[in-house]
């Protein structure tokens, strides 16, 4: 049976009876700095679904509290505001954070207080294998992604690909994935340049690109870095076509591409969100609409599909979830249905969904596939 599509849903989670006290999850994530218009649009997304879970009633009667705090997409302070969260926030859950470096600064976070980390925002393969008892993901590995989108630029018969990457665990994560792409289509990078994550040398980046004059370029890093990256590249005359991954998956990205966008690939981890036949992007579309938001972006659908999930947790863990209820509750799932896509849990198993799907920047400035 479809246990999450909305009508089925919302009538399960409402209960009968006074309110009781909210249910408190804490989201440390960068609201300011390179990776704030993604983290916006993810955690708006998140907001759709749950603010109309509480307009019903919530959870058991219990509504949720989501508890956003800016890190500054600093991994030591994702850190520091993680254990303020669980210790003086009493939240039972950190979610949907963003960042490689930053979920691993919560590992002995959440590990110490045996609290859950429910889809945080970054495909790393770090976070699934081996299985980490307290991160649930939600969405695909960067290596998978990074690993499509070589094989799609081998088949089309481009062969000179440049990797840019920035030089932190998520940079060395999604490299991975794109050299098994190139070892699969019997390539080698005609350049692999990595860059400093806090202050990117994009003169460097623009000058090892002409130096090349690749067909391509996977470039992994932060929105604005691929953005200036990208202005950059195209100052000095290099037409290489532009390919980056999910965590750039954002209307804030293309803004800040500006003329630069048209023709960027950016690998996608949800079904297209302008297709309403998939449930998921309906749902997402209709409570938007509600909201007078004018569109849905691939970051709101990450967020939106990381509440629903959260919220069937919380529905499994039953009244007054705990944090180790959740994580029971979490582990139960089996192929449920969140609007179209199937995901599932157990004790030996945290990741979610395997999707993953490539997009192109048209001309209005929008995703298209």
């Amino acid at each position: 049976m479809k246990q999450l599509l909305m009508g089925l849903a919302v009538a399960g989670l409402i209960a009968c009876g006074p309110a009781a006290a909210q249910i408190r999850i804490g989201q440390p994530s960068g609201f300011t700095g390179p990776v704030a218009s993604g983290v916006k649009e993810n955690t708006d997304g998140a907001r759709l679904y749950i603010d109309a879970i509480n307009a019903r009633g919530g959870v058991h009667g219990q509504k949720i509290e989501l508890i956003s705090v800016d890190d500054k997409f600093d991994p030591k302070l994702t850190a520091e505001l993680g254990r303020k969260l669980i210790e003086e926030q009493q939240v039972i859950a950190l979610f949907l954070n963003r960042g490689t470096p930053h979920s691993q600064a919560l590992m002995p976070v959440i590990k110490e207080h045996k609290v859950p980390l429910v889809a945080p925002s970054t495909g790393a393969m770090l976070l699934h294998d081996p299985v980490h008892p307290y991160i649930f993901n939600v969405r695909a590995t960067y290596q998978r992604e990074a690993e499509r989108a070589i094989h799609h630029l081998a088949t089309i018969g481009i062969s000179r690909i440049g990797i840019m990457q920035v030089d932190d665990t998520f940079g060395a994560d999604v490299a991975t994935g794109a050299l098994k792409g190139f070892a699969g289509g019997k390539l080698t990078p005609v350049f692999h340049q990595k860059f400093d994550r806090t202050k990117p040398d994009i003169a460097q980046i623009a000058a090892v690109a002409k130096q090349h004059e690749p067909q391509a370029i996977l470039f992994i890093g932060s929105a604005g870095a691929v953005s200036d990256g990208t202005k950059a590249i195209r100052g000095q005359g290099v037409r290489a076509q532009i390919v980056t991954v999910s965590n750039n998956a954002s209307g804030g990205f293309i803004k800040q591409l500006g003329e630069h966008a048209r023709g960027t690939i950016v690998s996608q981890i949800f079904p297209y969100e302008r297709s309403l036949s998939a449930p998921i992007v309906k749902e997402a579309a209709d409570f938007a609409k509600a909201k007078g938001v004018e569109e849905v972006t691939p970051a709101m659908l990450e967020g939106y599909a990381a509440a629903k999930v959260l919220v069937e947790g919380l529905r499994r863990a039953g009244p007054n979830p705990t944090s180790a209820k959740l994580i029971q509750g979490l582990e139960s799932m089996r192929k449920v249905d969140i609007g179209g896509l199937e995901i599932s849990y157990s004790p030996t198993d945290h990741s979610g969904l395997d999707y993953a799907d490539l997009s192109i920047i048209g001309p209005n400035g929008k995703f298209r596939r």
